[in-house]
């Protein structure tokens, strides 16, 4: 049982002093300036330690800051692009409205404020981004004993709407891949016939390919890591490292694409599709000054001006709708799921259900019109129905 002791201080001042043992057998103390204070905290200690909630307040104490630079040190194996996205939305939007607030004063009304506050100021989809990182934070810090209960709960989330994504014919990706130009003409067919991730193009090097055999080997891609950089690592999963196939037409491009670059099986190291000035194919870069500019010219997107910054908005294909086509694809040719699953690279089947599931939309809609084109065909040839006029 904590104690409860009067004491003095150097200027005679009373306090009062708890001691308590925490639950391992460690003694504690704690100074108040009032009994009332001091019997309340002792209080409070014992019945958590009877309910098995106990929680050291030194370490509720903390602030938010310091829990969140525990956390992002936390997980050594977490992706760099995920750690990346991770840290940035700690450093923008969590730091500066929690850094200095201690853990336990950190209530489920304060973070359902937080939500409301971004819920009016971002999309449903970052909002959520956002939210499951301060709930991950927080699940932390309960499994390493500095709060009894996460604060995430009773939240209410915006609601997300779904995303219409652009399934690209094949008239449309050969027209796509002519704007691109001959250096990128082949990178569009690798997301749609072979559904390769961007990360996964800007990570093809030379020894992945095997021309002569038809084939192609995914074991590395590129991804942004801290601060923009770009960070070449293995695929997500194990599934994401796999060979597929290669069309003899896109095979031909490719060794034309090698051919233009000056590379050849001596060359192993080597990218096969890099910027216009050499470097790494970033993303952002390659997004703003080459893709959108492309899918405009083949009318698979469109650049509007906001009226109050004059900054250009882009709505459109991308190149992960690159990917739904490759599925919806898939659909249409019959291909069995395992297969489907194998090719995209997923390690969950579920995931391969739900593109699936989407891509099927279009694999109806190509059974309905077949199904009208059969009836109407042989419409001409129905014999009339008369015998609504016989019994007239």
């Amino acid at each position: 049982m904590a104690s409860i002791d009067r004491r003095k201080t150097a200027k005679g001042e009373t306090r009062w002093e708890v001691r308590y043992r925490t639950p391992d057998g460690t003694e504690r103390s704690r100074t108040f300036n009032t009994r009332k204070d001091a019997q309340r905290f002792s209080s409070t200690v014992e019945a958590d330690k009877l309910r098995g909630a106990w929680v050291d307040p030194r370490r509720a104490g903390r602030t938010f800051g310091d829990l969140a630079d525990e956390w992002l040190k936390s997980n050594p194996t977490k992706r760099p692009s995920a750690w990346a996205r991770d840290e940035s939305i700690v450093r923008v939007h969590l730091k500066p409205a929690l850094e200095t607030t201690p853990l336990g004063h950190v209530t489920p009304a304060k973070v359902r404020g937080l939500v409301a506050d971004w819920s009016g100021q971002m999309a449903p989809r970052t909002v959520r981004r956002m939210y499951g990182v301060l709930r991950a934070l927080f699940v932390y810090a309960v499994a390493n004993e500095n709060l009894v209960a996460s604060p995430c709960r009773g939240v209410k989330l915006p609601e997300t709407s779904p995303v219409t994504r652009h399934v690209v014919t094949g008239d449309q990706l050969a027209l796509l891949s002519v704007e691109l130009g001959p250096d990128y003409e082949a990178l569009p067919y690798l997301g749609a016939v072979l559904g390769l991730r961007w990360g996964e193009c800007a990570g093809l090097r030379v020894r992945a390919l095997d021309l002569l055999h038809g084939t192609l080997a995914v074991r590395e891609q590129a991804t942004r890591g801290v601060k923009g950089a770009t960070v070449f690592g293995a695929p997500k999963s194990d599934a994401g490292r796999r060979t597929l196939a290669v069309p003899g037409a896109l095979g031909e491009m490719l060794a034309a694409q090698l051919a233009r670059r000056g590379l050849t099986a001596a060359d192993p190291d080597a990218l096969v599709f890099t910027m216009r000035d050499g470097e790494v194919l970033d993303y952002r870069n390659f997004r703003y000054r080459v893709w959108q500019p492309a899918c405009v010219a083949a009318g698979l997107g469109t650049l509007t001006k906001d009226d109050d910054t004059s900054r250009e908005h882009y709505t459109g294909l991308t190149f992960h709708d690159l990917r739904r086509a490759n599925a919806t694809g898939l659909v249409l040719a019959h291909v069995d799921l395992k297969t489907a699953q194998t090719r995209l690279g997923h390690s969950d089947p579920r995931l391969t259900l739900g593109v699936y599931a989407q891509a099927s939309n279009e694999a109806d809609r190509a059974a309905a019109d077949a199904l009208e084109d059969h009836f109407r065909a042989g419409s001409g040839d129905r014999p009339r129905d008369t015998r609504g006029i016989e019994s007239a």
